[in-house]
């Protein structure tokens, strides 16, 4: 037997798959497990290097020299970036460094300011 997760609306435990849905016999709620995993993605959290949660608008400070890919130039530690965007994947940051022009970072090599 396959192991379903409890209904959202009463809990119980008798939960059963209906195609692409999931069906509660108790209540009749309805639900999609695709939904479930959306709503996940969308809660995932990014931190900075120390551990705080960052979110669109902060301003961060870069913690360590990063060489810019495509160019002979490196981004030195303490440099501020200020209005950051969360986007999804590896370089989780986007943002528009002085001097540099947009850019992708990842959130491990920054701190919030």
């Amino acid at each position: 037997m396959e192991n379903l997760p409890n209904c959202p609306e009463c809990n119980s435990e008798y939960t059963y798959e209906d195609g692409r849905l999931l069906v509660c016999p108790e209540c009749a709620h309805e639900w999609s497990l695709v939904a479930e995993a959306e709503n996940a993605e969308a809660e995932q959290l990014v931190k900075d290097a120390n551990g705080t949660l960052l979110k669109d608008g902060d301003a961060v400070t870069v913690i360590k020299d990063l060489k810019v890919k495509g160019s002979s130039s490196t981004l030195k530690i303490g440099t501020k970036v200020k209005s950051i965007r969360l986007v999804e994947g590896d370089h989780n940051i986007d943002c528009k460094i002085d001097g540099f022009g947009a850019m992708k970072l990842k959130s491990e090599f920054v701190k919030k300011v």
